[in-house]
């Protein structure tokens, strides 16, 4: 039993959990996508067909709209939820801000919520009767009646209403767990060299929040082309009109669950993470992750 003392054992030991459930939850399941998307997979039996899910799924328009949705899920996402809980964040980390702990928790709050809960109110709120809440306050600014999940502007918009409803609070939390991490001294020394608020939250606030920016930008892509129980939700279903809603989960699931393909919507997902992966790579190398140190 002296091997349990080892000093050089002792690291391997311990990350072995992490090793053990990133093989069997990541690994394995990603290997046994890769080789479902070349096959056709049928009940008690598969069989190999090579590229034919992939040429299949070019070929098919939903795709292409998924993507557009999803893409354009994501960039709204990002363009709102990253610099808008930045801003609020600095705002309840600073000591002139009354009632920062209630302000802290009532904007956490939307997180807790379930999202089938969250749609379900969404979808009653942006409802198309008169009587719905978003239409009747249209009705007091003198607007007609709309079907707000409809058309793809609007439903889009509903769309990036209730991200932001939820997940704001989330990101306040990583910026405000950032924020609390500089140094007081810092900003001290600022203000004895005469700096401005707006100086040294631009020369000292920002560039030490990069490392958190970076990981809220990456897991906000992943979370967005991953977006798919909003989507079921607002439309009551996986069949939006003109597939306005459809995203890349969607259309998984619209193939591999609802069609019973499940070859296709492996393939789906293997393009899906690829893509995702490229395009975090793209990003973490403009941010400058990839650049040696001075």
């Amino acid at each position: 039993m002296r091997w349990m003392y080892n000093q050089r054992l002792a690291p391997y030991v311990f990350v072995l959990p992490f090793v053990l459930s990133l093989a069997v939850f990541f690994v394995y399941p990603v290997m046994s996508t890769i080789i479902m998307s070349f096959q056709e997979v049928l009940p008690g039996q598969t069989h190999f067909i090579g590229w034919t899910n992939y040429k299949d799924l070019w070929t098919d328009d939903s795709f292409y709209t998924a993507m557009w949705n999803s893409s354009k899920y994501t960039f709204w996402t990002l363009v709102v939820l990253i610099p808008m809980p930045l801003v609020l964040a600095v705002f309840l980390n600073s000591k002139r801000m009354k009632w920062s702990s209630f302000f802290r928790s009532t904007l956490f709050v939307p997180a807790l919520t379930s999202v089938v809960v969250a749609g379900i109110v969404f979808r009653l709120v942006f409802g198309s009767l008169d009587a719905s809440v978003m239409n009747t306050f249209r009705h007091m600014l003198g607007f007609e009646t709309i079907n707000w999940l409809g058309n793809g502007m609007t439903g889009m918009l509903v769309l990036i209403i209730l991200a932001t409803w939820r997940y704001a609070g989330i990101n306040i939390v990583y910026f405000m767990s950032a924020l609390q991490s500089i140094p007081n001294e810092l900003y001290e020394s600022a203000d004895i060299d005469g700096a401005n608020t707006w100086q040294k939250f631009l020369r000292i606030t920002l560039p030490l929040l990069k490392p958190i920016a970076i990981y809220v930008i990456t897991i906000s892509i992943y979370g967005g082309y991953a977006m798919f129980t909003e989507s079921f939700i607002l439309w009551s279903g996986n069949r939006s009109p003109n597939d306005i809603g459809l995203t890349m989960i969607g259309l998984l699931y619209r193939h591999g669950i609802e069609k019973n393909s499940l070859g296709l919507g492996s393939a789906i997902g293997i393009v899906l993470l690829t893509f995702t992966m490229i395009l975090n790579v793209i990003q973490l190398r403009l941010f400058g992750l990839f650049k040696k140190e001075d």
